[in-house]
């Protein structure tokens, strides 16, 4: 009776569940397509979970699939039963074919995440009356069980090593069927995808410079690029700048006006008409401008969990965030620990929200006191932990900043200094100021 009310409870659909085994079992050719729908913790009756584990280990490890090869895999993870042998043939007998197993596994999976859902507003309405820790960790704390299962994560994070390999040769397969030489994001710049193998999911990469070298320009540059040639979504938070700066910077760089003509407003008819054509595609462009300079990292992965097609997050910059997911850094604490705490919560973002994350960050003075002032890892300014939590570290040099007389005009250096995916090394642009623009060196703008 108890079993009884507690079907009736959660929704679940027995049915469903019992079609999509017997498919299976009939012909194990549909699992291909089942087995990226279905996870063993998506069935609600027991017998049925335990069935499914032994096909989705014998799947993994490309074993035959027929009933009594099922029977032998359950024995052997000791989920046999008794009523096992009839159970199977009983699945078979009642499910009329295996064309529609695909329809059966989403009814199946549709009601996992009812039940998973209603588990989850139950742990909120939970921790909202025991009242345990303030109004902005239980809300963040909501948020992030709301996103995990739109997302499609589980709440057990140990996962077998014969699900990670499926998803890895799932992805290798992926690249290797692409026109792609590189499996990240490019940016735009052919060099220096080849070093660092494109913008990759979960990657943090920090772009670090001196004041005026051009970390924002650069930003903007790949902002534009992966926006344009992937449609995705790219959220900018600008601490430093306003969204209307911001704006003009893009405006300049696309339209090909001269930046300081477009700050005074003197601009020719032509040059009226090439900045209307700019806007025009930068509108076709989906970049999110966020400029509230006391924005901490818990609030920026909160708003980037609800873009449904984000691509790229680049945050300018690092030393302006504010500590601790949720308070205001005072003025006493130690400001290394807190810049350490928030390259930490970055690099958790990037994993989380599965998208690279480019962080500016400025150096210490120590750059201005050497000869050579081309920056290196010691020269991140407040925290080695920056160091520690980025998967790529860029640092912008321009050598005519320096040096008037400097035979590399209009050339900036981008030093590979880390880089988790390959060697590092220094890569050569081309600097145009007058449009706020970094290119490779055999670019050229066609008039």
């Amino acid at each position: 009776m108890d079993e009884e009310l507690s079907l009736k409870q959660q929704p679940q659909s027995l049915e469903a569940e019992q079609a999509v085994l017997g498919s299976i079992l009939i012909d194990s050719q549909c699992l291909t397509d089942v087995i990226g729908i279905l996870r063993p913790e998506d069935f609600y009756l027991q017998q049925n979970r335990d069935l499914y584990t032994a096909i989705y280990t014998m799947f993994n490890f490309s074993q035959t699939i027929d009933p009594v090869t099922v029977l032998d895999k359950l024995r052997e993870l000791g989920l046999y039963r008794e009523e096992s042998r009839d159970y199977v043939r009983q699945l078979m007998e009642i499910t009329p074919t295996a064309a529609n197993a695909v329809r059966y596994a989403g009814i199946v999976r549709d009601k996992a995440m009812l039940r998973a859902l209603g588990q989850a507003a139950a742990d909120i309405s939970e921790t909202v009356y025991s009242q345990v820790g303030t109004p902005s960790e239980i809300l963040e704390s909501a948020e992030k069980k709301i996103y995990a299962l739109r997302k499609g994560e589980r709440g057990d994070s140990l996962e077998p090593i014969g699900v990670i390999l499926h998803k890895v040769f799932d992805r290798l397969a992926e690249l290797s069927r692409s026109d792609a030489d590189f499996p990240g994001l490019s940016t735009g710049l052919k060099d220096l995808d080849s070093k660092i193998n494109g913008l990759n999911p979960s990657d943090l990469v920090l772009l670090a410079a001196r004041p005026a070298m051009g970390k924002t320009t650069l930003a903007l540059n790949l902002c534009l690029n992966v926006a344009k040639k992937y449609q995705k979504t790219v959220a900018f938070f600008s601490l430093e700048m306003s969204r209307e700066q911001l704006a003009m910077k893009l405006m300049s760089s696309e339209s090909f006006v001269n930046s300081q003509k477009i700050a005074t407003g003197k601009l020719s008819e032509e040059e009226w008409s090439q900045l209307c054509m700019a806007s025009a595609a930068l509108s076709q462009t989906d970049i999110r401008v966020d400029d509230n300079p006391s924005i901490t990292v818990a609030e920026m992965n909160a708003k980037c969990r609800r873009l449904d097609n984000l691509g790229l997050v680049i945050i300018d910059y690092l030393q302006l965030m504010t500590g601790s997911g949720y308070g205001r850094s005072n003025s006493g604490e130690n400001r290394v620990t807190v810049v350490g705490e928030i390259s930490r919560a970055l690099k958790i973002m990037a994993k989380e929200l599965n998208v690279p994350v480019i962080c500016l960050s400025q150096l210490s003075r120590a750059v201005e006191s050497r000869q050579d002032k081309r920056p290196i890892l010691s020269d991140l300014r407040e925290s080695g932990a920056i160091e520690q939590d980025a998967d790529v570290v860029l640092f912008l040099y321009r050598d005519e900043y320096y040096n008037e007389n400097t035979e590399d005009k209009n050339v900036a250096e981008l030093l590979i200094s880390k880089n988790r995916h390959g060697e590092t090394g220094t890569v050569r642009l081309q600097w145009l100021p007058q449009y706020g623009l970094f290119t490779d060196r055999e670019w050229k703008h066609a008039e």
